[in-house]
């Protein structure tokens, strides 16, 4: 039961209340159960408090220190906990359901099984706190601190979840789905909310579907006078339903042109590459293609042209097609559908085993 001086104290304010915690330091409050419904207890001080089964629903605790309190079982429903100390303090099986905790601190807080439905917890701070089980349904978790967290058999339907720190954060069984559906789970906050959204939103199913089958990445050099021949490339995909994306070398490699070739490169159905005039196309390639068996290469060269030395080391991989020589523009357009798309296509096929 809880100390009836106590409960005394904190209701004549909080201005009192914190000037008798400074004179009896020594003291753990104890508030078990009590009923703060609705109070303004701005700035308090309850560090180590025992506030277990407490209500303190609609209870402002802005700024509050509740540095290892015990807050186990207590009803936190719709309270306000903006920068509010809670750190090292006993959570579990709290109901924090619409509780505001924006710039709070709860590093090393236990919420095991804790209700924390509609919780925003923008840029707070939860580093090494144990959230076992707890119901994180549509909670805001923006620019939030994980690190080191673990969220083992969480249920985060309708979670928003936007630039977290999340090094050391365990990431186990977490249920994506509302309740009474067949259970799904994942292991990454982050793209659960792709996920839940790839399962039961037929726009983004085409949309991945499209990405997956009909993106063809065009990498070459296209300078004015060979804009005509990635026109004609562009309009006969186009023609056949694919959605062509292209990397022209206007510049100098750099690292972050290796890396932005490389994520385009993975979700290709497949690749043409004209090596004519190629400057920076053979390094690119030599960096994507020994990594990418699923993805077929078409390797394009104007008739005129020599083929570069490197070339042959590229064609000693099996997803790596025929060089396919054009003399023009009509020439390359009359035959781009025999000798590189449907090539291509049915290399694809082969190599995903459809």
């Amino acid at each position: 039961m809880a100390n009836a001086g106590h409960i005394d104290i904190l209701r004549q304010g909080v201005e009192v209340w914190n000037q008798w915690r400074q004179e009896n330091p020594e003291v753990q409050p104890d508030l078990s159960g009590a009923d703060f419904a609705g109070h303004s207890l701005r700035w308090a001080n309850l560090r180590g408090a025992d506030l277990s089964r407490a209500k303190l629903n609609a209870a402002d605790l802005t700024d509050a220190s509740l540095w290892q309190a015990n807050l186990g079982g207590a009803n936190l429903n719709r309270a306000t906990l903006c920068r509010a100390n809670i750190s090292d303090a006993k959570l579990s099986w709290a109901n924090l359901g619409h509780a505001n905790l924006e710039g709070a601190s709860l590093v090393r807080a236990r919420l095991i099984e804790a209700l924390l439905t509609h919780a925003d917890f923008t840029n707070a701070r939860l580093a090494e706190a144990n959230l076992q089980s707890a119901d994180l349904r549509y909670a805001r978790f923006v620019g939030t601190d994980l690190q080191g967290a673990n969220l083992t058999h969480c249920s985060i339907y309708g979670i928003s979840a936007w630039n977290l720190k999340l090094d050391g954060c365990v990431q186990i069984d977490l249920d994506i789905t509302r309740t009474g559906e067949p259970t799904v789970t994942v292991d990454d906050l982050e793209v659960a909310q792709f996920i839940y959204l790839l399962l039961n939103n037929e726009r983004v199913r085409r949309i991945v579907k499209a990405i997956t089958t009909k993106v063809v990445l065009i990498l070459g050099r296209f300078t004015t006078e060979r804009k005509a021949i990635l026109g004609a490339i562009r309009a006969e995909l186009r023609h056949y339903d694919y959605l062509p994306v292209l990397f022209d070398f206007e510049k100098p490699s750099t690292r972050d042109t290796v890396e932005t070739i490389s994520t385009l490169a993975h979700m290709a159905r497949f690749i043409i590459a004209d090596i004519t005039e190629p400057r920076s196309v053979p390094q690119e390639l030599q960096a994507i293609v020994p990594n990418l068996p699923s993805v077929p290469v078409q390797l394009l060269l104007a008739a005129s042209e020599v083929e570069y030395g490197m070339s042959d080391h590229l064609k000693r991989y099996p997803w790596v097609l025929d060089v396919f020589r054009y003399s023009t523009l009509e020439d390359l357009a009359s035959r781009l559908r025999e000798k590189i798309i449907e090539p291509a296509e049915a290399k694809a096929r082969e190599l995903q085993g459809t």
